[in-house]
């Protein structure tokens, strides 16, 4: 019966240091999402948008990070992206756009970040076990949350547009 207990004892030893090492692995690779990634992030998705929509005069971007992850030289960003499009003469009402959870890719290239992938879930059917594909099961779960309303970003993208119509 000892030698149970002792086996038992160990095993639960080893499981408890095994659990605290996957732990501190995975918060150690984690990354602060920086005002210049934000920007490039947001640059890109209206750049990569350009020419599928209606024309308008003006686009906006803007997202919700759920996280980012370093692997190497590449950080990959999870999050939440709301984009659309806007007329001077329809001012803060957007005329087209879309929101979705995508995940960008980021290489360090001389100091600076350049974009090295973009990709989000499929449309219909596929888009919940797409999605769990591409993101963490922890920010897959909340992006699925956001879908009902855009994040909370809409008041957020409604502030831009407002600046952009003073000016």
């Amino acid at each position: 019966m000892l030698p149970n207990i002792v086996r038992m004892t160990l095993i639960t030893w080893s499981m408890l240091f095994l659990l605290m090492g996957c732990t501190s692995f995975h918060s150690s690779n984690e990354v602060k999402v920086t005002s210049e990634m934000n920007e490039l992030i947001s640059d890109y998705i209206i750049q990569h948008y350009e020419g599928v929509y209606p024309e308008s005069d003006k686009q906006f971007e803007v997202h919700k990070i759920y996280g980012a992850k370093e692997t190497g030289e590449m950080t990959s960003i999870y999050l939440y992206s709301l984009f659309q499009g806007f007329n001077k003469s329809t001012e803060a009402e957007g005329q087209s756009g879309h929101s979705v959870p995508a995940v960008i890719k980021l290489k360090s290239k001389d100091g600076k970040y350049v974009i090295s992938h973009y990709k989000e879930p499929q449309d219909g059917a596929d888009f919940k076990r797409s999605l769990y594909k591409i993101f963490p099961r922890q920010y897959a779960k909340e992006a699925l949350d956001d879908l009902k309303n855009s994040a909370g970003l809409q008041k957020e993208m409604n502030q831009k547009a407002e600046m952009w119509l003073r000016k």
